[in-house]
């Protein structure tokens, strides 16, 4: 990634004669922080998977572990994604997290009941018709990113695999004792790749742990930031 500047032409080429993830109008990402053991989650959990049958939209649950000892413990919650929680909460000021919880785009938050906000967060943010840098994905290993406009305080690059099953978990204790919860797009990983600074980059996509997960890769502002460039690889090899 050193260098970069000097390999800009040759990225401008590689994504001008490849099938391109950024050239489509990027899709809103709508994230639901969830948990099994939240009472309402349930509820949420099926919204989301009603938004996820909106072609304009990229939903992702990210399942947390702090509500684990309620007595029981979430089978997709990782570390990470309360962590990824709580950067939205230091960015959109809140006092502390919660679930059910949407972030639309990165920019906007609603409680994930909230059916109507949640539909307007929606609707607003695909109005927009924003378009993020292109971006393309060489093999199995290799992303690139093309050029854009940085946002004040710089930029990330994140890799995100999903199961894109809809899966449901019927719980055993706690809250939801005996209730199937439903999901949709359930993360199993999230890696930051790098930093991006508005030129053509390339990232090394590190090899999945799983087998069958779709790969997107998003462009964010740093630290919770802003959510400006969305790339889904379109072909089965993104699990390997």
């Amino acid at each position: 990634m050193r260098h970069a500047a000097a390999l800009a032409p040759l990225f401008a080429l590689v994504l001008a004669a490849l099938p391109v993830a950024g050239q489509a109008k990027t899709p809103v990402v709508v994230e639901l922080f969830t948990a099994q053991g939240c009472a309402s989650c349930g509820e949420a959990n099926a919204n989301l998977g009603k938004l996820a049958e909106r072609a304009d939209v990229l939903a992702l649950t990210f399942p947390v572990d702090y509500w684990d000892y309620l007595g029981w413990a979430d089978t997709f919650a990782k570390p990470e994604f309360a962590e990824r929680q709580k950067a939205y909460v230091v960015k959109m000021g809140l006092r502390e997290p919660y679930t059910p919880q949407i972030v639309v785009d990165g920019r906007t938050q609603v409680g994930g009941l909230q059916t109507d906000k949640i539909e307007k967060a929606v609707d607003t943010a695909a109005a927009g018709g924003r378009r993020g840098p292109d971006m393309a994905f060489i093999g199995a290993r290799r992303v690139d990113v093309g050029a854009g406009a940085v946002p004040k305080g710089g930029a990330e690059v994140w890799l995100v695999r999903y199961d894109p099953r809809e899966q449901d978990v019927v719980v055993k204790k706690g809250d939801n004792k005996g209730q199937t919860v439903p999901h949709t797009n359930v993360v199993r990983e999230i890696v930051k790749l790098g930093p991006w600074r508005g030129k053509p980059t390339a990232y090394r996509v590190p090899a999945s742990k799983e087998e069958g997960l779709a790969t997107v890769v998003l462009v964010q502002g740093a630290k919770g930031g802003r959510v400006i460039g969305v790339g889904k690889r379109p072909d089965a090899a993104s699990s390997r």
